[in-house]
């Protein structure tokens, strides 16, 4: 079941970065055409999908969050990332961002921001709308809270990889964590001996741990060796190995913790998994378990010009 798991993950992850190079090759073809245009309605679906399925495990623990102002707002969330290039297109300008490396991160969420404190003020209404009596009101309210951010804010950095630093800079997280899951499956069943965390995930062992990261760095390293180079054009390698290696170890820990978020999530209200939309792996949640919490520390890597400069 397992290795169906990692086979149905893997072609689905192939799946996202071939839609990307499509968005690549559109812009290459038609310059007048939006970054990430292809990626949107693949976005938004999982924002949805997502959405859905975090409500349900919620309501599975006893909370009743209004949904329609997180759906609303992690769909907010993410469309806020083609504001800035939908603004440009409006004016007259190069759909690119003309500014610095070092104005890039404050610039690029700006709106997401703006979008997350809409999401909010939503919540804050539909609860006042519906309250009827005292008790469950804000442990309601920090769940959707929380939906926003754990969806919405971190789906939006994924989709910033791409907007801001081109589709290899998105390919460099899906193929290190999905890499990670891999070597964590692989290196576990052959000599896999300690359970990393026994009551949590009792078929997570150490020894698979260090395999998910050791093929996480060998995965970086190959992508920005050859593949960001390919994609993003010769610039965007990085400096020296260590920092793709580095780049791999840092996504390749965090998604490892994204797994162990959403099982935390889950084993806490009796789920196995956040529901049954793909045979053998469960939902969407758990497909974006690991990337989820992984594309903040890529986002930060490539801000900070750790890679890609």
């Amino acid at each position: 079941m397992l290795r169906w798991r990692l086979v149905l993950g893997t072609l689905i992850v192939v799946i996202l970065v071939g839609v990307a190079w499509l968005d690549h090759l559109a812009q290459i073809r038609y310059p007048a055409t939006p970054t990430g245009i292809w990626l949107l309605p693949v976005a938004i679906v999982f924002a949805v999908a997502a959405s859905k399925e975090l409500l349900s495990l919620a309501a599975a623990g006893g909370l009743r969050p209004l949904s329609w102002p997180v759906y609303c707002g992690n769909l907010l969330l993410v469309a806020s990332n083609w504001v800035p290039l939908c603004w440009q297109l409006a004016k007259g300008l190069p759909l690119q961002w003309a500014i610095s490396p070092w104005e890039l991160p404050s610039v690029l969420w700006m709106w997401p921001l703006f979008a997350l404190a809409v999401g909010v003020l939503l919540v804050f209404i539909g609860e006042i709308r519906r309250y009827e009596r005292p008790g469950g009101v804000t442990a309601n309210i920090a769940a959707a809270v929380f939906a926003l951010v754990y969806i919405g804010v971190m789906l939006g950095l994924a989709v910033q990889l791409r907007m801001a630093w081109g589709v290899g800079a998105l390919a460099s997280l899906l193929i290190v964590v999905k890499t990670a899951d891999i070597g964590a499956y692989t290196v576990g069943r052959l000599i896999g001996r300690h359970q990393m965390a026994p009551v949590l995930s009792p078929g997570k062992t150490v020894e698979g741990a260090i395999g998910a990261l050791a093929f996480a760095c060998f995965a970086s390293w190959a992508t920005f060796h050859w593949l960001v180079p390919l994609l993003n054009g010769a610039s965007a390698q990085p400096g020296s190995w260590w920092r793709a290696v580095l780049f791999g170890l840092l996504v390749g820990t965090a998604g490892m913790l994204g797994d162990l978020a959403e099982s935390l999530m889950k084993r806490d209200v009796g789920r196995k998994d956040s529901s049954g939309w793909l045979p053998g792996l469960g939902g969407v949640l758990d497909l974006l378990d690991s990337v989820l919490l992984a594309a903040p520390v890529a986002w930060f890597c490539w801000a900070v010009g750790l890679v890609g400069g």
